[in-house]
């Protein structure tokens, strides 16, 4: 079962004239349980229905995959969809995930990752029920909450449920960044929300549905089936990497920070054995740290600076952050004698708005620059509690 247990030690002390004793009492909070661990929640609303899934490798009950286990408890699954890095998981970023078969089921599989990203209502025709059961980082521009806003429109649609099996958010713990503009939304960031939303997928969903961001919204039917036992200060590390490029909590705990350097052109260690705990560019002023970054099948297959010797900062032990670290980004532009070049299209997208790249271009500071969030993070905030299952 994927739990994770946290221990912690009472003493107790006690004492009389002649002398002091001390025991030592362990004591166990109860088990984290994921919406797919909870079968009693939600074969009953299965019984009868045909059923599809967007699902991929972390969508696991205890060590099996949801799939395995659906099937074998009866359950009539009759197609799969697949998001970015591919039902199993193993498909760098970009790279195309193509429709097929699973080879283990004989299931149709579909891609959503590409220029099918929302399902047309041809591939939804028969189905009563889609669930949705993957695992996020809780930063806005990380794909699969874009694949689970085009299944919910098109269930919406359609008739369909939409029913979530909930995972923990790592970074669920704060709310920082800025606020996505909604006329530069994307794929890397479809909603009116900071990079950092500090929400479970579950929450989302029913954020996203009730303020309406989605078509047929007031027509959705979506059922969240609820973890049990945690809170936003959990500390909960991942059974397993939620992408090639995320293999470990460093990484995805510097990944709202870092992933703002893919729109530059500045490595942050794709291609390198520590992916998002690095950032480097091919020069001796930015750093004494030296990676040099590699074609890696599955993770990287063109890394920035492919075979080039990088130089900036090992970031594999710093602190973990409780807010997004601009520092870097902008000591990076700061130093850079290619100030022209140092942006690039995407870096707007990752962004949400072209004020940050304007702000740092203009020469702001860091806390400058997180002064003129805080506005709209109140106002999301605000929103935000109406929707919030784990309070």
């Amino acid at each position: 079962m994927i739990l994770i247990k946290y221990f912690s030690r009472v003493l107790v002390f006690t004492a009389s004239l002649a002398f002091c004793s001390c025991q030592a009492q362990v004591t166990e909070p109860p088990f984290i349980m994921t919406g797919a661990e909870q079968m009693d929640q939600y074969l009953p609303k299965l019984a009868g229905k045909s059923v599809a899934l967007l699902i991929n490798h972390t969508s696991l009950v205890n060590d099996t995959h949801l799939l395995d286990t659906l099937l074998s408890s009866g359950v009539e699954v009759v197609k799969i969809f697949a998001p970015e890095h591919g039902f199993r998981g193993d498909l760098a970023n970009g790279e195309q995930v193509d429709d097929g078969f699973d080879q283990k089921t004989g299931l149709p599989l579909i891609s959503l990752y590409g220029k099918n990203k929302k399902p047309t209502k041809e591939q939804l025709e028969g189905i009563d029920v889609v669930i949705y059961d993957i695992q996020d980082v809780g930063a806005r521009f990380y794909t699969y909450i874009s694949s689970m806003h085009y299944m919910m429109e098109a269930c919406g649609e359609n008739g369909i449920s939409f029913l979530i099996f909930d995972r923990p958010n790592p970074n669920a713990h704060y709310v920082d960044g800025p606020v996505l503009e909604i006329e530069k939304a994307s794929f890397v960031g479809i909603h009116p929300i900071p990079i950092v939303y500090g929400m479970t997928v579950g929450e989302l969903a029913l954020m996203i549905k009730g303020e309406g961001w989605i078509k047929q919204s007031e027509t959705l039917d979506l059922q969240v089936i609820h973890l049990k036992n945690w809170t936003r200060d959990s500390s909960y590390i991942l059974p397993v990497s939620p992408s090639p490029n995320l293999p470990n909590s460093q990484a995805i705990s510097l990944y709202p920070s870092l992933c703002l350097f893919e729109g530059t052109h500045v490595s942050m260690g794709r291609g390198t054995d520590f992916p998002f705990q690095a950032v480097g560019y091919p020069d001796p002023a930015f750093g004494a740290f030296e990676f040099t970054p590699r074609s890696i099948p599955g993770v990287s297959k063109y890394p920035p600076h492919k075979n080039k010797i990088c130089y900036g900062y090992d970031l594999r032990s710093v602190p973990q952050p409780n807010r997004i670290d601009l520092s870097y980004l902008i000591q990076f532009y700061n130093q850079s004698n290619q100030k022209d070049d140092f942006f690039n299209a995407f870096f707007t997208n990752l962004a949400g708005t072209k004020t940050l790249r304007e702000q740092i271009e203009d020469g702001w500071t860091e806390e400058e620059i997180r002064a003129s969030w805080e506005s709209d993070l109140v106002a999301f905030e605000s929103k935000r509690k109406s929707y919030l299952i784990y309070k």
